[in-house]
């Protein structure tokens, strides 16, 4: 199994779950042969010399690591995701500069707040709010920030909300969501389609967590009821995917992300259409990278795109990786966002 598919993950731990289903097994029975993941590993396992904390901010509470020295850099993570989707080139920028890679409201071992009918908890701006507060409780006013997936997503919120504090913006394979939702198509529906599952409305009962009877059918499913239904273990997994499980099997995280994708969808796209209707765009330079062999590099005139929604420098390239540049091609992230940053 892939080390950097983790939509793969996510999938196969949503069929967990639909799966004690399938197989007429109650909430107990379950637990009794599939364990719960143990809590978070010792920071020194993916981060090396790193440290962890826990930063209280008006909305949330934000699990963090930090390591490196110099200049600050902030890195993003996208979905289903946490703060070690970086753990490949966290440790080259820290010789530079000092990290801070937190997991995101709702994702990881950060907390997850209460729902609310508009989805406001889990808009970008909040999460950009978190970011910024975090920072300055770390002793940053301005910042460069990375943001891969969801993560670009809080960073282009971030460079919009605060442009005093951010002074740069790296996006990784992503064009921004209300380009998305305002230019749908066949090819994109295809390939982006749980931007859609995920907006179903949310389940009562949070242990019951949408978006499971999307693949209660599914030939995974059935396999993994057969697995759970005879007590046996799931696929082998290597370090970073048991840690990536840890999390995308937890109901709270995987509910939290679908809030997150709701939020995209509903208030995010009223900010969006606010800022666009005043003239408001990213004021500090973007760099863009993407995947071209992803539906990014297919569907998108990515450069095209970025330089509608800033007026600042936008400057970019296609890598020839996958949809998690970081953990496919960690060197050749390095470099491009090294030397962006040095411009």
């Amino acid at each position: 199994m892939s080390d950097v598919n983790r939509r793969e993950l996510l999938k196969q731990a949503a069929a967990v779950a639909a799966a004690t289903s399938i197989a007429g097994l109650d909430a107990r029975a379950a637990a009794q042969q599939a364990p719960a993941p143990a809590g978070p590993p010792p920071v020194e396992r993916f981060f090396p010399g790193f440290t962890r904390t826990q930063v209280q901010t008006s909305g949330a509470m934000i699990n963090v690591v930090k390591g490196g020295q110099g200049p600050p850099l902030l890195l993003l993570h996208g979905a289903p995701q946490t703060h070690i989707t970086w753990r490949l080139v966290a440790p080259m920028f820290a010789k530079t500069n000092t990290i801070i890679a937190p997991d995101l409201r709702g994702y990881g071992d950060s907390s997850k707040p209460a729902d609310t009918a508009d989805h406001v908890n889990y808009s970008k701006r909040n999460m950009a709010l978190d970011m910024v507060e975090v920072m300055k409780q770390l002793g940053f006013d301005r910042f460069p920030v990375v943001g891969q997936d969801r993560g670009g997503r809080v960073g282009h919120r971030l460079a919009l909300d605060h442009p005093d504090a951010v002074t740069s913006l790296a996006v990784l394979d992503i064009v921004p969501t209300h380009y998305h939702y305002t230019h749908v198509r066949t090819e994109f529906a295809q390939a982006y389609f749980h931007w859609f599952n995920y907006l179903r409305p949310g389940p009562k009962d949070p242990a019951h967590y949408e978006p499971d009877t999307a693949w209660t059918a599914s030939p995974e499913a059935q396999l993994l009821a057969q697995a759970v239904a005879q007590k046996e273990r799931l696929p082998m997994m290597n370090e970073a995917q048991r840690e990536y499980y840890r999390t995308t099997s937890d109901p709270a995280n995987i509910h939290a992300m679908c809030e997150d994708y709701r939020a995209a969808a509903s208030v995010d796209l009223s900010y969006d259409e606010t800022d666009i209707r005043n003239g408001k765009k990213i004021a500090c330079p973007v760099l863009a990278l993407w995947s071209t062999r992803g539906p990014i590099g297919r569907l998108f005139d990515v450069m095209a795109i970025w330089k509608n929604y800033a007026k600042g420098p936008v400057t970019g390239k296609g890598l020839d990786g996958g949809h998690y540049l970081q953990e496919d091609l960690p060197n050749e992230v390095f470099g491009e966002i090294s030397a962006f940053l040095r411009t």
